[in-house]
């Protein structure tokens, strides 16, 4: 029997972490030739069949109907499958997690109640049910309260400890004193952590784009718009910064190589976004025909989260079949939103409902009214635009990442099939199939 070795035990954990991504690492070397009904050219709409795609050193090499495997390479039959490009969500939130069944998430409750490292935990779950549920690459906007502990979920994936998709993460989002996601309606006297990292004037501004870069973020979230209301069927959004903070914003995360998105659901707020230059208007609820005109000329991409919303309403009782005023609201600025031809990309807000679920998202654009073939491409090849990384993701095209996903069915005819997924590779390693 051997005695306990505490640094044996270190040394054991560390050759098995290693062995782990070698082992990866090596599953993605190895040619793999993948033979499917079909495979979905997402630019055009039209399909190959039968879809083969050959995998090579984690990249695709080739895109065909009667492809031949080379020497050694595996081959592995998907059926009935169609293949897609894996799914981008540009805007998730690993750090926070549903509620009870039946009641509203509190935010702010994850942040007093559990610790940074329990969170870290859960957000790493997190990860790992959204690359199951297809999603190879995500933004994460925000840790609402855990700083920069999204650094560590980013590069434990990257280095293949923990399973997750591809992501771009910006730490604390950047708000006003007492503005969003800021600890309200307590007792002053108690020190109650906010939600984001609160800031006032271009010098703190610039300063927190600054310390988030050096601690990792790799672009720069914003909280725009704070409270948000109905009024007389009016909508009506408070905006927190300035045009002039948010260029200044945008200008230091350009001097870094990166951009900005921003949380920001009506005017005047999306306006100064727009004129700001900001890579992405989340949420959108209201633009206004000028912030239209300057995100298409701009290519700033609105991001809807409808989901976020259809779960909110049914936890508040609601439903489909009955909409609150400011579901029937945004729905019919949506519709106006794609006829002035305002780019878009694909963004659930999971979080505060159940992480691997937002597939629902695509079902929710196109029930208000956008094509199959246009959400598909909001969730592939214009959220890799946004992500700046439509060299290497979006499509399934020679060159690019084998980020591969596969489900029963045409997409084209049934959009809730993304909410199905069935076969999940990521840089030529299978996660699920």
């Amino acid at each position: 029997m051997f005695a306990y070795n505490p640094a044996m035990r270190k040394v054991l954990t560390r050759f098995l972490a290693v062995t782990f991504t070698l082992s990866i690492a090596a599953a993605a070397q190895a040619p793999v030739l993948l033979r499917a009904a079909a495979v979905l050219n997402v630019e055009t709409g039209a399909y190959t069949r039968p879809g083969m795609v050959l995998v090579e050193n984690g990249r695709i090499t080739a895109v065909g109907a009667n492809l031949t495997a080379p020497a050694g390479a595996k081959t592995i039959d998907l059926g009935n499958l169609t293949l897609l490009p894996g799914l981008i969500d540009a805007h998730v939130h690993l750090f926070l997690h549903s509620a009870p069944a039946g009641q509203r998430v509190d935010e702010q409750g994850q942040t007093v109640h559990e610790s940074v490292p329990e969170r870290t935990i859960l957000a790493t779950l997190a990860a790992k049910a959204d690359l199951m549920a297809g999603f190879t690459a995500e933004r994460d906007m925000g840790t609402e309260g855990a700083g920069s502990a999204d650094t560590a979920v980013r590069q434990a994936i990257n280095n293949g400890f923990i399973p997750g998709p591809r992501l771009w993460i910006s730490g604390n989002a950047i708000s006003i004193v007492g503005g969003h996601e800021s600890a309200r309606g307590y007792n002053p006297a108690l020190l109650i952590p906010d939600n984001a990292t609160m800031v006032t004037g271009v010098n703190e501004l610039i300063a927190t784009i600054r310390q988030q870069i050096k601690d990792g973020a790799t672009f720069i979230k914003m909280y725009e718009t704070g409270s948000e209301r109905m009024v007389n069927g009016e909508f009506h959004a408070q905006y927190q910064f300035t045009e002039p903070e948010l260029a200044a914003a945008v200008e230091e995360a350009a001097r870094e190589g990166t951009f900005v998105g921003v949380h920001d659901n009506g005017e005047p707020g999306t306006l100064y976004a727009a004129q700001a230059g900001v890579a992405s208007i989340d949420h959108a609820a209201q633009l206004s025909p000028e912030t239209m005109r300057l995100m298409k000329e701009k290519r700033i991409f609105a991001v809807p989260t409808f989901a976020i919303m259809e779960y909110f309403n049914s936890v508040a009782g609601g439903g489909r079949g009955t909409p609150s005023a400011t579901e029937e609201y945004k729905a019919a600025e949506f519709r106006k939103q794609i006829a002035a031809g305002v780019p878009f990309a694909m963004g659930s807000d999971v979080g505060p409902f159940p992480h691997g679920t937002q597939g629902s998202e695509f079902t929710w654009m196109v029930h208000y009214g956008m094509s199959p073939l246009a959400a598909i491409q909001a969730g592939t090849i214009h959220g890799a635009e946004l992500l700046r990384a439509d060299k290497n993701m979006g499509s399934i095209t020679p060159g690019k990442f084998a980020d591969i996903v596969g489900i029963a069915g045409d997409p084209l005819q049934d959009i809730s099939l993304l909410e199905h997924v069935q076969f999940v590779m990521k840089g030529g390693v299978v996660y699920k199939n």
